[in-house]
């Protein structure tokens, strides 16, 4: 059986790519491109436009353009810190730009001559990858509890540019003494944008530390807790997505983990009878912690039958990890976090926001302050030190005073 013809636009655009690539957008013709996706030229101007049109098209939807940006989500979990994450992201970004140097050479010659249109349509496909590595940025920022002095929108614009700069630099000139090689760029260019280009005496024993042993400044960290009736929400939305997904819900509003210690942990690692039940954490700060039966306000179960004793007793595999994929191997971060935002899809944050995973942990540090558990006793159940738990002090006493003012209202 025959394979069906893609449609008349992928074949334009993947012989434009082609050719763009090959010999410059400059010395392509509508004509050349129209004859290798074997349409005619009225095709292509019907599709397109113009050989400008079909340039946007081919930059916005190609997989040499696309295929780095879907993946972000997932390198999430591919990278243990900011510098890591920035450093990956740099290099991933220059190796995809650098398949098509002819095109991207063209690009920059013949920008003065695209419409008024293209020249819009082409600076927003810019802007919304900015915001989707911006985006990048904030949950490993949020991952890492730093608090950047640059936002991730301002941090992202920053290195995207310098890295299209570099770009346009390297495939236009030759013989230039500016650094000794990628690497080099790439390690000045990641080192600038975690600690500025100059740094006070006083600073310099803190920026030598490695990033995620840096303490973020109190009090800038932004606490962004979520109300109960919205995790009950997610709750109820993992539940109709199964066993598992429940199961994932469970631990993260439950015990405040973070997603590299979720994946981490094996069947061997619980720890449940009667009268407790305790997850032993082996990744990242070694503890143990109780899985609740109460999250905000709400019972999910006992220590014995709960969602994650149900999602274990469902399974027929021999796997020791506690959490799988649906093909029987140990989740990853990477697609811990994907079904994250699958089973929160829809859902808004106060704020109008999608919510993070992170954000779990936060309600998990408010909600055992809330219920009187100190700062000495949360830092041995997180793992973080007294100066991370501040900001979630604050929190809880603020969300304390206003149901105390909601109650002496209620009084009078």
């Amino acid at each position: 059986m025959s394979r069906p013809r893609s449609s008349a636009r992928t074949r334009l655009i993947n012989a434009a790519l082609e050719l763009f690539t090959s010999q410059g957008v400059t010395e392509t013709t509508t004509r050349q491109i129209a004859e290798l996706a074997q349409v005619n030229e009225v095709t292509l101007f019907r599709h397109f436009g113009n050989k400008q049109g079909l340039l946007l098209a081919v930059m916005e939807e190609s997989a040499v353009f696309t295929q780095l940006g879907e993946s972000l989500k997932e390198q999430v979990g591919q990278t243990s810190n900011l510098e890591q994450a920035l450093k990956k992201y740099a290099s991933d970004r220059l190796k995809a730009l650098e398949q098509v140097p002819e095109m991207l050479r063209s690009v920059v010659g013949e920008a003065g001559k695209y419409t008024v249109e293209n020249r819009r349509a082409l600076g927003l496909s810019i802007t919304l990858a900015n915001r989707a590595f911006a985006r990048y940025l904030a949950a490993v920022i949020e991952r890492e509890q730093l608090s950047p002095s640059i936002a991730p929108e301002k941090l992202a614009s920053l290195l995207n540019g310098m890295l299209f700069g570099y770009l346009v630099i390297e495939l236009t000139s030759e013989f230039h003494e500016l650094w000794e090689d990628r690497e080099d760029f790439l390690d000045n260019l990641v080192q600038m944008c975690l600690h500025g280009s100059v740094s006070s005496e006083d600073s310099q024993q803190f920026l030598n530390l490695p990033l995620s042993h840096q303490e973020p400044e109190t009090p800038s960290k932004k606490v962004a807790d979520l109300p109960a009736t919205f995790v009950h929400s997610i709750l109820q939305q993992a539940k109709k997505r199964g066993l598992r997904d429940y199961a994932l819900a469970y631990v993260l509003f439950g015990t405040g983990l973070l997603p590299q210690e979720v994946v981490a942990l094996e069947r061997l690692h619980q720890i449940t009878d009667t009268q407790e039940h305790l997850l032993q954490i082996t990744q990242g700060a070694i503890r143990q912690v109780p899985v609740n039966q109460w999250i905000m306000g709400k019972r999910h179960g006992s220590y014995t039958r709960n969602p994650l004793s149900q999602w274990l007793k469902s399974r027929k595999d021999e796997q020791s990890a506690l959490f799988i994929n649906d093909a029987t191997q140990p989740l990853t971060e990477a697609e811990l976090r994907n079904l994250w935002q699958e089973f929160t899809s829809g859902l808004l944050t106060p704020q109008g926001e999608p919510v993070l995973i992170e954000q779990a942990r936060q309600t998990w540090c408010v909600e055992m302050l809330m219920r009187g558990i100190d700062l000495d006793d949360l830092s041995i159940l997180s793992g973080w030190d007294v100066n991370q738990l501040q900001p979630y002090a604050r929190r809880a006493r603020e969300k304390a005073a206003l149901e105390r003012a909601l109650r002496a209202d209620q009084k009078t």
